[in-house]
């Protein structure tokens, strides 16, 4: 009995060492599953519309009349967030309003979504940058919640059955823009799922 007594310390402190050693390695393996998976600001932007049907809305545009996206179920839609306060806004949106001009007669359509802006403020904005293609006001913030939109500027691509095919989170070049617009507008089988961001152009929203 004795001798049994000596012996267990030995075999139970053998036992705790193993099951820490067990413990350290299992919470490492889920802390680095955990950074892995961790998406930033940027990427979670919208990320879940992505292959799902877009949300359909009424909105005023700039200038009065009411705007439906459902007027354009049948085509390809360009959708950018955008606000006159956000300067990465600012860099992207004469490319915007250059490849609107380039393709809007081979049927695309740009659609702007005014963010945290009043009228006023908006139409500076489209006045300044010579504005044509067309903008809605999201004046109780409902369109962007129903985006999932985090930041600014974000940008949706839509194909012809309504699906968000892509989203563009940050400012996006002019040259990127106009190569996702004709994929969209001239592919056969366009990319199922164009993803990208820009991190350094990017304005979280309050």
């Amino acid at each position: 009995m004795k001798f049994s007594m000596q012996k267990n310390p030995i075999k139970i402190k053998a036992l705790i060492i193993l099951l820490l050693a067990i413990l350290i390695a299992g919470f490492t393996t889920f802390l680095a599953i955990g950074i892995l998976g961790t998406s930033t600001a940027t990427g979670r932007s919208g990320k879940e519309l992505v292959g799902k049907e877009t949300p359909f809305f009424v909105a005023p545009m700039v200038g009065g009349q009411l705007i439906s996206l459902e007027d354009y179920k049948d085509r390809p839609v360009v959708l950018n967030f955008w606000a006159s306060w956000c300067p990465p806004c600012r860099d992207e949106t004469p490319g915007m309003e250059r490849v609107w001009r380039k393709y809007k007669d081979d049927g695309v359509i740009i659609l702007g979504i005014n963010v945290q802006d009043g009228e006023k403020e908006a139409q500076r904005y489209i006045s300044e940058f010579g504005v044509t293609f067309f903008n809605a006001l999201d004046l109780d913030g409902h369109i962007t919640v129903d985006y999932g939109v985090t930041g600014l500027p974000v940008t949706f691509f839509i194909n012809e059955e309504g699906f968000v095919i892509g989203r563009w989170v940050g400012s996006i070049s002019e040259r990127k823009l106009d190569s996702w617009v004709s994929d969209l507008l001239f592919s056969e089988d366009p990319i199922a799922e164009l993803n990208g961001e820009n991190p350094n152009g990017y304005r979280r929203l309050d």
